[in-house]
């Protein structure tokens, strides 16, 4: 199956279906049966969209240039930028469509907004903790040049750090959202490993099996599951927290913060 045939039969579908379910609110601004429309969680998936593309292209591009996966090149358009074919930009814009879209409609369907009192700030302490332990191990491991960890650690080193951030700035919040976050996170990821499966049996791509633990489920590789796990649940934790009421405060105050560091910083300065 070619790449793009992946695409289009797979992840295309679902995607056209979310995008006509989940934003009524936005049809009916656009035909002129709703005043005005909250374009937060829109303009949140979008960003993310951004985001994806500026981040993972480098790392990408690095797994592609040494052998960690590569793609059949007759199952692909030959159109590449770098080392990756077009059709892998085209999966980090669908990938992160499907999922934000998705986490818009769990939000909403799920509306259990949380309270001051559900809000435990502990939570930011100690996810990030965990976090920055894990990402320490992995790189650890990763400049050790262990060959069988090489993509699972690239994978983590790559992809905790905007996690840590995440979790530094809202751990708290996604804790008190995690009734929504389990289904946005965990629907899409095992629709993921069931595609990457295909796509990996037919040949479209290969793991590099020397750069892998040689860990499987099925057919598929455990470094692709946690890969697609990591990514969605980045996606979801984003759109939650640019979603988020307590968000928006949260990051009011801190501007408010910097600003007052910013000034008493100058006004020292100047006294001197």
């Amino acid at each position: 199956m070619t790449y793009f045939g992946v695409l289009v039969t797979f992840i295309l579908p679902p995607l056209l279906f979310l995008w006509i379910v989940v934003p009524r609110d936005l049809w009916a601004h656009l035909v002129g049966r709703r005043d005005a429309v909250n374009w937060m969680p829109y303009i949140s998936v979008f960003v993310h969209v951004l985001i994806a593309l500026a981040y993972t292209t480098p790392w990408d591009n690095y797994l592609v240039a040494n052998g960690v996966w590569w793609y059949d090149p007759a199952l692909v358009t030959g159109l590449t930028i770098g080392w990756v074919p077009i059709e892998e930009y085209t999966f980090f814009i669908v990938q992160t469509l499907l999922t934000g879209i998705w986490t818009v409609g769990v939000l909403r369907w799920i509306k259990k907004p949380p309270s001051a009192a559900r809000i435990r700030p502990g939570a930011r302490v100690w996810s990030s903790l965990m976090v920055s332990v894990l990402w320490i191990l992995s790189t650890l491991v990763l400049f050790n040049g262990w060959a069988p960890g090489r993509y699972l650690t690239l994978i983590l080193s790559w992809a905790l750090i905007p996690m840590l951030i995440q979790l530094a700035f809202g751990g708290d919040i996604l804790l008190a959202y995690w009734r929504p976050l389990l289904p946005a996170i965990l629907v899409p990821t095992l629709y993921l490993w069931w595609v990457d499966s295909l796509a990996i049996t037919s040949g479209t791509w290969t793991i590099d099996p020397a750069q892998t633990t040689g860990w499987m489920v099925g057919s598929l590789p455990i470094e692709e599951m946690i890969f697609f796990g990591i990514t969605n649940l980045m996606i979801s934790f984003g759109v939650t927290l640019l979603i988020a009421e307590e968000s928006k405060r949260r990051f009011a105050a801190l501007l408010t913060s910097i600003r007052k560091w910013s000034d008493d910083g100058h006004y020292s300065s100047a006294s001197q």
